[in-house]
């Protein structure tokens, strides 16, 4: 599939346990692809310094090679390794106040869409095949329904044409929870 390679989607470490896959991450996609001046761009949205702006998965053993610092931080993250699961959609108390109270709603609407998806895969196929199925199923969905450039997560507008793909996707970068 144009823009991932097999063996990302079955690496759990990109595997998020909310359902936002890092496969489809722009700070994942600006590191893996060594882009300088997306992990600028990437960085400038999020905050952050450039080389601060750089991650291969949330679910890295510990401790992590490189881990994005909001990543860091993440409650759902620790929840879910607490539990001895390493995704959300092994979980029985989901959605939980840790999704709901989740800082933003793209991300939200993200997570409530992913993880019953993700379920279905696995109660299909088995937790592994599942797992994998929802991966390459995540990436399959971020691609410009223009001209099939592949996409990340949040992106507003195709980097190679340049058409609006922000309502088709994930809405609105800018909107955060009240």
């Amino acid at each position: 599939m144009k823009g991932w390679r097999e063996d990302e989607f079955r690496n759990k470490d990109l595997m998020a346990p909310c359902g936002l896959y890092c496969g489809t991450c722009g700070v994942y996609i600006a590191t893996r692809d060594q882009n300088d001046k997306f992990r600028s761009v990437m960085g400038n949205l999020y905050g952050t310094k450039p080389e601060e702006t750089t991650c291969i998965g949330c679910m890295q053993p510990d401790p992590p090679k490189m881990l994005y610092g909001y990543c860091k931080l993440c409650t759902i993250r620790d929840c879910v390794r607490s539990k001895g699961f390493y995704s959300c959609h092994q979980c029985s108390q989901w959605p939980c106040g840790k999704i709901e109270n989740f800082g933003l709603s793209t991300g939200l609407r993200v997570m409530k869409r992913t993880i019953p998806l993700w379920r279905a895969h696995a109660a299909e196929l088995g937790d592994e095949e599942g797992s994998v199925a929802w991966a390459r199923s995540e990436c399959e969905r971020y691609h410009c329904p223009s001209c099939g450039a592949p996409l990340f997560r949040g992106a507003q507008r195709c980097r190679a044409c340049r058409h609006e793909v922000a309502d088709i996707l994930d809405g609105s970068l800018s909107e955060h929870k009240s």
